[in-house]
């Protein structure tokens, strides 16, 4: 047996004990890097803790500090309802724009999980505010990056292209990037109509000249008023209107709340625009703050997702031993041994999606190419669709809870609903390992067009 196959057989048994046993799951991620490193691997502690993703510890930790203080003093609040008036109280829009807005953040060059690390807590907190489905939320935003994520200029995009003009292979950066972005909005279309989008269309939040907006968030999902109470006959005919709520008076702008949104400004504009680390910017910004007003702020630390910030760094680390022993590799140059050209493609497709699920979309795009080029270069399928079906597969995948983008909307939830966020997205990501290249493959490689 080869000696890679024990990382893989470790890796099954972390998600069964940790499923089993009802134990945090990057826990024991570590006990498996730790024993099977040290003991099959012969790794030092070293080379084990190489693994260990302190840039994403850095990104959870202050992102979720950011806006635990930015929610305690109201300033999100404030955000809220200025979206809401944006969207003139229609609540079935509010997923779209964060959809687009996202997109559009990384179309122009934003990294993948910065966009998501600054549009995640605040879609969350619309979701909570309106009783929209966490998941659709979450599922819109991780979308809308992985839209814009392929655009010539954007990172993902840039990888691409560059691996595939390094490799001699034929590219179409601009077909790649439309349909990323298609691809995406349809399957966000999927996403809205089945985590309750539907429902989200008969509501709307009424504001008056003040720019109120309802206390304790919108209606149910059946449509029906706060307190309508469904008796008399009037919730039959409820159902068939748009569903109005009551209005009270907007949060209004004060000291620390504008300080907030200045550092919230300084987040999006130092991450985006001047490419700062957005974890070390926002962990910063989020200490000023705490410098400025302590006595406000000190109960904050302990909203930081703790739990998932151990889970997500654990894993993280174990598929990073697995990179360093060849699993990676052994699983891309196993794939050569392959008879069947279209069997090959939807292979490599899967191993995309599977790594990436773990592990960093920008890494695996820039590793799988070149592994594929002898089998692209023999011309049995079309190049530029199987690039494009490797590219999505590999994206797509984002909204695993292991993944960055996933992970921040795990952290970005409130606490009471984290654990049920971390099983759906979980089982979300992992049916896309299967079907991103079951459809990707169908759409872009079997048809032979490309």
């Amino acid at each position: 047996m080869s000696i890679q196959i024990y990382s893989i057989i470790g890796l099954v048994l972390i998600f069964l004990l940790a499923t089993l046993r009802s134990v945090n799951m990057g826990a024991v991620a570590f006990l498996g890097a730790f024993l099977i490193g040290t003991f099959i691997y012969d790794e030092s502690a070293d080379d084990l803790f190489s693994g260990f993703p302190g840039d994403l510890f850095v990104v959870l930790v202050g992102v979720t500090l950011l806006f635990a203080i930015a929610k305690a003093n109201g300033t999100v609040d404030w955000l809220i309802h200025a979206g809401v008036r944006a969207v003139k109280g229609r609540i079935a829009l509010i997923p779209w724009v964060m959809f687009l807005v996202t997109s559009l953040l990384t179309m122009v060059g934003a990294v993948v999980p910065g966009a998501v690390a600054i549009m995640a807590p605040i879609g969350l907190n619309f979701a909570t505010r309106y009783r929209i489905n966490p998941m659709l939320m979450g599922l819109l935003i991780i979308n809308g990056a992985s839209a814009g994520g392929f655009s010539p200029i954007s990172i993902f995009g840039s990888i691409t292209n560059g691996v595939v003009e390094r490799s001699g292979l034929p590219g179409n950066p601009v077909l790649l990037w439309i349909s990323s972005f298609l691809f995406n909005a349809l399957l966000s279309v999927v996403v809205f109509f089945l985590f309750g989008g539907k429902q989200l269309l008969r509501r709307r939040v009424t504001t008056d000249e003040t720019g109120g907006e309802p206390a304790g968030g919108g209606s149910g999902d059946t449509g029906e008023p706060v307190g309508s109470g469904g008796g008399g006959g009037g919730g039959a005919t409820t159902a068939t209107r748009t569903s109005t709520q009551p209005v009270t008076q907007v949060t209004t702008l004060n000291t620390q709340r504008t300080v907030t949104l200045i550092g919230l400004v300084v987040l999006a504009v130092g991450a985006l625009a001047l490419e700062f680390d957005v974890g070390l910017l926002a962990l910063g910004i989020a200490t000023t703050i705490c410098l400025l007003s302590p006595k406000d702020t000190k109960t904050c630390f302990g909203e930081v997702a703790w739990p998932t910030v151990l889970l997500i760094c654990g894993v993280v680390t174990y598929v990073g031993l697995m990179e360093r022993v060849g699993t990676i590799e052994f699983l891309g140059d196993s794939v050569a041994g392959i008879g069947v050209p279209l069997l090959a493609a939807f292979v490599i497709c899967l191993i995309g999606g599977a790594v990436s699920a773990f592990a960093s979309t920008t890494g695996i795009l820039g590793a799988l190419i070149p592994l594929a080029v002898p089998f692209l270069q023999t011309g049995q399928v079309g190049a530029v669709g199987m690039i494009i079906a490797l590219a999505l597969s590999s994206s797509i995948v984002d909204s695993s809870p292991f993944s960055t983008s996933g992970a921040l909307v795990v952290a970005s939830t409130p606490e009471e609903h984290r654990d049920t966020m971390f099983r759906r997205l979980m089982i979300w990501g992992m049916s896309m390992i299967a079907v991103a290249p079951v459809v990707t493959c169908l759409i872009f490689v079997v048809p032979g067009w490309l």
